[in-house]
């Protein structure tokens, strides 16, 4: 039983590289409130919070950058390689994280909570959910995954797929085991099926691919879904013309990524916003508009609808990704309260690392505080 009286809580995990994330988003795109607790040991490290110094008195001064910051690839490459201090590492960082997961789960009006956690059962946290799934894939798949998207030498991923338990003890003690091993298509089926045990009134959430009763001319926002994935590739190859053309199936894996907002005039599709929240920070990454729309109408629509949902979410702050010519409107941006920054300016550890780990080439970053608050400053 969960102990958040009132809430739902799913506990997801899965050894590296099986696509834990990618079925998380999943469950938040079919209406759950997703937390990365693995995200959220990274942030307590983060230097200010209250980690930092006890990380720094147990392994020593070596293990900082030069801007003081914790650094995780010299942390992760000796506690990997001595279980020892792994164990230390994790006694020191889960009652942060646990913390802070509370303060999240009392804070959102979601019914369903996804909490993805490598270490879900070992540190005691599944014991707490109402329902526990774990995500499998293939030694081949976990090492081509790790090389592939986080861009590991074959040493190191081989070394990070054997520092970790054999997979099946997290399926044997699962209720829900999703086999991420086809397609996204495959892989969303399974987790639609899981979902409708929980939530049997409903397959996706509510957003109606189109508004009901729009009159002509009217703008409105509704929040995407993998069901729409051919009609916003038909508009995305339509205004932008990609070389080669974007499929139904390249959206449905993209779902895997990010989320999408759908901007109608009357109930023709004109304009597709993708965007992703991830540690506390929304990051927008693709806004495509129909020319015969104009910016200033089309821009305060889609970004006022994102900053609603990445608020529900609890965003601390927006990252916008604008392509040159977007970003020369410097009057709409700034009455939307957006300015330009660089990564480096932004101040903050968890949101420097998100504008360089998600920051396309040749685009400009706007930046927005949503908060004036930081949301784990309580941790």
């Amino acid at each position: 039983m969960s102990r958040w009286r009132g809430k739902f809580v799913i506990g997801l995990t899965g050894n590296i590289g099986t696509g834990k994330s990618v079925v998380r988003r999943m469950l938040e795109h079919l209406g759950a409130y997703g937390i990365d607790a693995d995200a959220l040991a990274h942030r307590v490290m983060a230097k200010g919070a209250p980690g930092h110094a006890a990380v720094v008195q147990l392994f020593g001064t070596w293990v900082l950058g030069t801007d003081g910051e914790v650094d995780r690839a010299k942390l992760g490459r000796l506690v990997f390689n001595d279980p020892s201090a792994l164990v230390q590492l994790e006694k020191l960082i889960h009652p942060y994280v646990l913390q802070a997961i509370d303060y999240f789960i009392q804070r959102t009006t979601h019914q369903v909570v996804v909490i993805e956690a490598i270490k879900l059962i070992e540190s005691g946290l599944a014991g707490h959910c109402n329902s526990l799934w774990a995500v499998y894939a293939p030694p081949e798949v976990q090492l081509r995954r790790l090389m592939q998207h986080r861009k590991m030498s074959e040493t190191d991923a081989r070394q990070r797929i054997a520092a970790q338990p054999p997979q099946e003890q997290k399926v044997s003690a699962a209720q829900v085991v999703i086999r991420n091993i086809g397609t996204f298509e495959d892989t969303w089926r399974q987790v639609v099926t899981a979902w409708q045990k929980i939530t049997p009134a409903q397959e996706e959430p509510a957003a109606p691919s189109r508004p009901a009763g729009a009159t002509p001319g009217e703008l409105s926002v509704v929040r995407g879904g993998p069901r729409h994935s051919s009609e916003i590739a038909d508009l995305i190859n339509r205004l932008t013309n990609p070389r080669p053309s974007l499929t139904r199936e390249d959206i449905m894996a993209a779902f895997g990524e990010q989320a999408f907002m759908l901007l109608h005039v009357g109930k023709t599709l004109a304009g597709v916003l993708g965007w992703q929240v991830e540690n506390l920070v929304a990051r927008t990454t693709d806004i495509v508009l129909d020319p015969s729309v104009a910016v200033s109408q089309a821009l305060p629509v889609l970004i006022n609808e994102m900053e609603r949902a990445s608020r529900d979410l609890q965003c601390e702050a927006s990252l916008i990704f604008a392509t040159p010519e977007l970003a020369k409107q410097a009057a709409i941006w700034k009455s939307l309260g957006y300015e330009p920054r660089t990564p480096e300016k932004l101040g903050v550890l968890a949101w420097q690392e998100a504008a360089i780990e998600s920051m396309p080439p040749n685009t400009v970053l706007l930046f927005k505080l949503l908060r004036q608050d930081r949301v784990l400053r309580p941790i």
